[in-house]
């Protein structure tokens, strides 16, 4: 979906007297579309007592049914040559909650998130990422989130692939901003390689705050794994920079800002 098709149909040029009634419907499909899929794949999880199920169905079905209703253009460059039977933790900058939706619509390999711990409670949606292994991580209390982080590594090792938002949360210039060191702290006790992801037109799709969905073009562009092996905990800090200058390079690469260099 692109083009001048998505311009015809964007609420505010082609009928701005049923953008409330439009933004009502959005919210509903929303909800019975993800609570549809997320009782599914819980179903699926009992029956087979494996994650594997309903993770391929976050990524090959819910995403990209939502990715369709929100008449998102999603463009995704040309993949570099990247061994998917191998984890990762693959590090994204963050713009919008829409960011979820395009990263398991985009990324060839079932993901597991490092979430904010609020989202645990979140009705279905926190089911759904408790009962696959997601990892939440409370901010607000250190030693909860040091073993947090320990159970991603966990994870990691036992051959799961983490996706980490290292901005810590949403930039609202859709600049890339300073990172946090806990996602790095994970991938050099698991020893995996680190890929930069950038990702840019999802603010425009689902703003920070809003509970709508608008037209857009999103654009994505994934980076050649940056590698962690023999790498200690002196060297985090120049890990983090080059993870950052990547990201900031491909951000630039599909129309992003980027942001400042350190």
């Amino acid at each position: 979906m692109s083009g001048p098709w998505v311009e015809r149909i964007a609420p505010a040029a082609w009928a701005p007297h049923l953008v409330p009634l439009l933004g009502v419907v959005q919210i509903a499909f929303v909800l019975v579309w993800s609570a549809l899929w997320i009782t599914i794949a819980l179903a699926l999880l009992i029956l087979t007592w494996s994650p594997k199920v309903p993770l391929a169905l976050a990524r090959r079905v819910w995403a990209p049914g939502l990715c369709r209703f929100a008449l998102a253009d999603v463009r995704r460059e040309p993949l570099p040559e990247i061994d998917w039977s191998r984890p990762y933790v693959f590090a994204m900058n963050h713009q919008s909650f829409f960011d979820i939706v395009i990263a398991f619509a985009t990324i060839p390999q079932n993901l597991r998130f490092v979430a904010k711990h609020s989202l645990k409670y979140t009705p279905f949606l926190g089911w759904y990422m408790w009962a696959t292994g997601m990892v939440f991580v409370d901010r607000s209390d250190r030693e909860s989130a040091i073993e947090s982080l320990a159970e991603a590594g966990r994870h990691i090792r036992a051959g799961a692939s983490i996706l980490v938002y290292p901005e810590g949360t949403r930039a609202r210039d859709r600049r890339i901003q300073p990172f946090k060191k806990g996602p790095f702290v994970v991938a050099l006790e698991a020893g995996v390689p680190i890929v930069p992801i950038a990702v840019e037109g999802t603010a425009g799709i689902m703003p920070p705050g809003a509970v709508t969905l608008r037209p857009g073009s999103v654009r994505v562009k994934v980076g050649e794994p940056i590698p962690t092996a023999g790498l200690a905990e002196a060297d985090r800090a120049a890990l983090m920079r080059r993870v950052r200058e990547a990201m900031i390079a491909l951000h630039r690469d599909i129309g992003g800002p980027g942001g400042p260099q350190d």
